[in-house]
């Protein structure tokens, strides 16, 4: 059958339908978007209105307290000595080495004694010159007594005149003072004697005490010069099993040390392990630094195992108080303070924040917690907030010892089982 084509009505017809039914599509559509705009600001506002804070809370416990004062240090050797040289000269022999048990006594290396042979042999020599100096002076004197003698005998016969008798009694006396510059001379040429056959020795560097050798600072052929300053040839430490660690304490902490208080200390060596330790001293002597001012303290090491070394670094942990019963709270509960709270009222919109006017203090808890922490300075106590029935509450407490984590409470309605706040959270509509 032939197709029939529409006439101008029907297509006019078939048009406005369209028409229609765009027009309503594009009504539908603009109404669902401002719906789902609508939707989106209304609970984005809505989540933004807080229901009130949740607070987290910790229970007052009495438990173990135990307060500790952590510094570094290095190790050193027991009675370390550093061994030098009294003179100069080569060094001809050198007969140890690094860890070598040594006695007292023992030689440890040899200076080139040439020279100071020299020196002995001349000094010798001299010695025996002035003994002949001596002999010869003693000589003359018994001489000049017996010539003295004579002369006074034949005085007294009328022999000889004044004058020859004069003469031999001028020529005792010379006699008798020559005798005693030659036994000074004599005295003289020992004592150098003496000193060169010391300086003679001192080529043999000996080790002063029983122990071990740290460190060897010189090789053979090496020139020692000690004419300013006596060179370090060794360094000689008297026991390995028993050291000595020198930390720095803080001024801040230095009132709570005391002689014979438990410590204990780590090295990276062994970063798994605890040495045991004790304070054997605290000096008063103070090492000033840039910003702070400390205090050394010395600590005794038992090394038995001979797992440490002179000059390791240590941290150490020195025990000031231990006490096996402590009502605490934790660390947390003191630090807290809620936060301030508006002067004005809240904005109408709830998509513009709540912001305090910019340069005024705000009212409310936080300003009474401001004056209260005040109060609590003056009267030397801190505030503490309790949880009771949902309400926070403030209190004043007397602190003691912390540990870091826990601090000891000596006085305030606080008791075993006490909640208190030690943060809050702001918790928000769903």
């Amino acid at each position: 059958m032939p197709e029939t084509k529409p006439t101008g009505s029907q297509i006019l017809a078939m048009t406005k339908k369209r028409r229609r039914r765009a027009l309503l599509q594009k009504l539908v559509l603009a109404l669902l978007l401002v719906g789902g705009a609508g939707a989106f600001f209304w609970q984005r506002a809505v989540r933004g209105q807080s229901t009130g804070p949740h607070y987290v809370t910790a229970e007052a416990k009495r438990v173990p307290l135990r307060e500790t004062v952590m510094a570094t240090g290095k190790f050193k050797g027991l009675d370390s000595v550093d061994v030098g040289a009294q003179i100069s000269g080569r060094v001809a022999r050198v007969l140890v080495d690094f860890n070598d048990q040594v006695k007292a006594g023992q030689t440890l290396a040899e200076i080139d004694p040439a020279q100071l042979l020299s020196r002995v042999e001349q000094s010798r020599a001299q010695v025996s010159a002035t003994d002949s100096s001596v002999r010869l002076a003693k000589a003359t004197l018994a001489q000049a007594k017996a010539a003295l003698a004579r002369a006074k005998d034949m005085a007294e016969k009328g022999l000889i005149s004044s004058k020859d008798l004069e003469a031999a009694q001028a020529d005792a006396e010379r006699a008798e003072a020559s005798v005693g510059s030659s036994q000074s001379q004599a005295i003289l040429s020992r004592a150098s004697l003496k000193d060169a056959e010391t300086s003679l020795s001192w080529t043999t560097i000996k080790a002063p005490i029983d122990g071990v050798v740290l460190a060897r600072l010189v090789e053979p052929g090496q020139t020692v010069a000690a004419s300013l300053q006596s060179p370090v040839l060794f360094t000689v430490a008297r026991d390995l099993t028993q050291l000595t660690l020198y930390v720095d304490i803080d001024e801040a902490d230095i009132g709570k040390l005391r002689e014979g208080q438990e410590a204990s200390f780590t090295v990276g060596a062994w970063p798994a392990r605890k040495f045991a330790s004790k304070v054997v001293s605290v000096h008063n002597l103070p090492t000033a630094g840039q910003t702070v001012v400390t205090y050394q303290a010395v600590l005794s090491v038992d090394n038995k195992e001979l797992l440490l070394r002179p000059g390791m670094t240590a941290t150490a942990s020195i025990v000031t108080s231990d006490r096996p019963d402590v009502l605490t709270v934790p660390d947390a509960a003191l630090r807290y303070s809620p936060p301030a709270a508006p002067r004005n009222k809240p904005s109408s919109s709830p998509l513009l924040p709540m912001t305090p006017p910019r340069g005024r203090r705000p009212s409310g808890a936080g300003a009474g917690a401001a004056k209260g922490d005040a109060s609590a300075a003056n009267a030397g106590r801190s505030g503490l907030w309790l949880l009771e029935n949902g309400v926070p509450k403030r209190v004043l407490v007397q602190t003691g010892a912390s540990d870091g984590q826990n601090t000891e409470i000596i006085s305030g309605p606080v008791n075993p089982g006490t909640v208190v706040i030690t943060d809050q959270e702001q918790t928000k509509a769903p």
